[in-house]
């Protein structure tokens, strides 16, 4: 099934949101205050945000005067292309990870997904034939090598853990080692859910980050921000703060099956100026997908429910 279908049937509540913004634009009504503001209302409601919003309404708004627009539904036309054309960041689902081993940074709060999305990842490296170390840096979370440990077997990866309470850039450093003298090609970091207000947690991230340009000469290949992106704008709070720590290459959002509402995603794109790399769409392990800003728009702008 394509990308595209698999949104239609599981983005129910994003797609009851951009339906209301279609529909705006149905009504033929002319270019007035209280078409801006209604239109800027769905944006907010959609998780877009405050300022992405009006950075929204206020490009349009100098487009629809410099070729003289009358009715909503020109504005909405080009809000779709432009959504479109803003999601198409440079190299969005190439994660190049031409340098051996690369190193993948994971991070992301408690309850994101963070070690699911890690195993779903590592099965589609597996699925490339590349060789997968999975390192369990994080030593905080009960259980929580035990969780990667299975994911490991499920891919077909190789693990190194680090015991309940021991030191993650420690961990990692073994990690990176062993990667080396294994010759794998990807090494995945698994991480602590750091809480995104806990300033000693994301010192720790750093002395991570530290430790992986020490021991191979540069910055990890992708650092990869997973985001539950039912959270809203929580969601883009958290990855100012991540990105603060440790600069992101990318995201992952996950749980858009669920209430995710779908403008978040336009959000952290234009506040990071950083790429969607993968959305999940399920609980499968062959539910983490390639992000297709073109499929998206598709899915969220199109009639009707099926697929």
């Amino acid at each position: 099934m394509s990308f595209i279908s698999r949104l239609k049937q599981t983005f129910t509540r994003a797609r009851d949101g951009f339906a209301a913004i279609r529909t705006l634009g149905r009504e033929g009504r002319p270019l007035d205050s209280a078409f801006w503001e209604d239109f800027g209302d769905l944006l907010v409601a959609a998780d877009f945000g405050v300022p992405t919003t009006e950075k929204i309404v206020s490009g349009l708004k100098t487009v629809a005067s410099q070729e003289a627009w009358s009715t909503g539904d020109q504005a909405v036309a080009r809000f779709r292309k432009d959504v479109e054309r803003f999601l198409q960041v440079e190299d969005g689902a190439d994660l190049k990870l031409d340098v051996k081993p690369a190193v993948i940074l994971v991070v992301g709060v408690n309850g994101s997904g963070k070690t699911t999305t890690i195993g779903k990842l590592a099965k589609r490296l597996r699925n490339e034939r590349k060789r997968v170390l999975l390192v369990g840096a994080d030593t905080f979370r009960a259980a929580a090598a035990e969780q990667l440990e299975i994911w490991a077997q499920r891919s077909g990866s190789e693990i190194v853990r680090g015991t309940d309470g021991a030191d993650p850039a420690a961990v990692v450093f073994d990690g990176i080692r062993a990667g080396k003298a294994r010759e794998v090609d990807v090494i995945l970091i698994d991480t602590a859910g750091r809480l995104q207000t806990k300033t000693n947690l994301m010192e720790e991230l750093k002395k991570i980050r530290r430790v992986i340009e020490r021991e191979t000469g540069g910055p990890p290949a992708q650092t990869l921000l997973v985001l539950d992106g039912t959270t809203g704008q929580n969601a883009l709070s958290q990855a100012r703060l991540f990105h603060a720590a440790t600069p992101l290459t990318g995201a992952i959002v996950t749980k858009l099956d669920s209430t995710a509402k779908g403008g978040i995603l336009v959000a952290i794109v234009e506040e990071l100026e950083i790429p969607i790399a993968f959305v999940g769409l399920g609980e499968d392990v062959d539910d983490l997908v390639s992000f297709d800003p073109t499929a998206f728009v598709d899915a969220l702008f199109a009639d009707g429910l099926s697929p």
